[in-house]
């Protein structure tokens, strides 16, 4: 194990980032493995392409130790949405999901239903609130077969209460839209069947890296649609003869995924592991009470929760409208990175946002407040 403040020293992103939930700055220790992966591949030296070929066993035996599930359980992904894809084109029956899900599990749902028709979206009536427990109890029925939820929403920063779902929904599938919060929190992956994240948020590995993990319950009740050549029971690249898909995760793949992609996520979550989640939680629940602190002293309202177990890595600020424009402003002025949508503005920091990073925050909101008073 390295303690946190090693974790944080393999990362050197500008000051005033603070936008993590769209994507992650990666860290030295990942583009020098991608760099090294990639010199094998340019020098093509004897026997060196082996090295790539044993990607696919490492990324997933890096999620599996990340998440509790076997390796065998685990396929490599481009990103979270081909992830969901796969399962919702797989599921026959009702899924139970909110509209305001990120768009990656709704049109997964959606352009499942439309396609196949064997799945029904049965979306979630939650009033404008989060995603609960007694909201999906209170909505289920007997035709429905899954519950699809992110980890953390998007919007709100909300952290999903995984084991009181589980709790309500029974032997439903939980499927599980893991990207905003895999790798910062210590999740209860275990009550989830599936798990699909992408790793270019908070695992910081770059784009075109992700994972589908599927429980065997999940397994039994998924039709790997999209299922290609590499993902039979071949040894080697199937020739003169298109056979079944092989039985597990594995079925859910379509191509020989990238061995540099795998690389990057592998070593990024491997970084994780060394110093572990729930540390990297604990330090990240700092920052983000630094930043509620902040907007509190310059009378911003934060929508986002401020409870430790409502949330995670995502702070939303909603001024009145008529002065969202000078707050957005004033934080693009003293060079803050972050992300306004619909009204709010979010603002996410990760384990690496240092003291320079808070004063630029600091210096907006005071003339953001300057500016809204005089």
């Amino acid at each position: 194990m390295v303690s946190i403040d090693d974790f944080v020293g393999r990362f050197d992103e500008e000051p005033g980032y603070l936008d993590f939930a769209r994507v992650g700055p990666i860290g030295r220790s990942v583009i020098e493995e991608e760099r090294a992966q990639s010199e094998l591949l340019r020098r093509a030296r004897f026997g060196s392409l082996a090295a790539l070929d044993r990607q696919d066993a490492r990324v997933r035996s890096a999620v599996a130790t990340l998440t509790g599930f076997r390796d065998d359980q685990v396929v490599f992904q481009p990103n979270t949405s081909t992830g969901l894809m796969h399962v919702m084109f797989g599921i026959t029956g009702g899924v139970l999901l909110s509209p305001a899900e990120y768009p990656s599990l709704t049109f997964a749902a959606a352009r499942a239903s439309d396609a196949l028709g064997v799945l029904n979206p049965v979306w979630l009536d939650t009033d404008g609130g989060p995603v609960t427990p007694s909201v999906i109890r209170d909505q289920l029925t007997k035709s429905i077969v899954a519950v699809a939820v992110s980890l953390v929403d998007f919007r709100t920063g909300y952290l999903a209460d995984l084991d009181g779902i589980r709790q309500v929904i029974g032997d439903r599938l939980l499927i599980v839209d893991a990207i905003q919060g895999f790798g910062i929190v210590d999740a209860p992956w275990e009550v989830a069947d599936v798990v699909a994240s992408g790793g270019q948020k908070w695992v910081r590995a770059g784009w075109g890296t992700g994972f589908l993990a599927l429980s065997d319950r999940a397994v039994d009740h998924l039709t790997p649609v999209f299922s290609g050549f590499s993902a039979t029971d071949a040894d080697g690249t199937p020739l003169d003869a298109v056979l079944a898909p092989t039985r597990g995760a594995a079925a859910f793949s379509i191509s020989n995924p990238s061995a540099l992609a795998e690389a990057r996520l592998s070593m990024a979550l491997e970084d994780i592991g060394d110093v572990g989640v729930s540390e990297i939680g604990s330090r990240l629940a700092e920052k983000v009470s630094r930043i509620i602190d902040l907007a509190d002293e310059f009378a911003i309202p934060v929508v986002s929760s401020r409870a430790e177990n409502e949330r995670a890595g995502i702070v939303v600020l909603e001024p009145a409208a008529d002065q969202l424009t000078v707050l957005t402003a004033s934080l693009f002025n003293h060079g803050v990175t972050s992300t306004t949508r619909q009204g709010r503005v979010r603002l996410s920091p990760h384990v690496s946002s240092d003291d320079e990073t808070f004063q630029m925050l600091a210096d907006a909101f005071l003339s953001y407040a300057t500016a809204v008073t005089v």
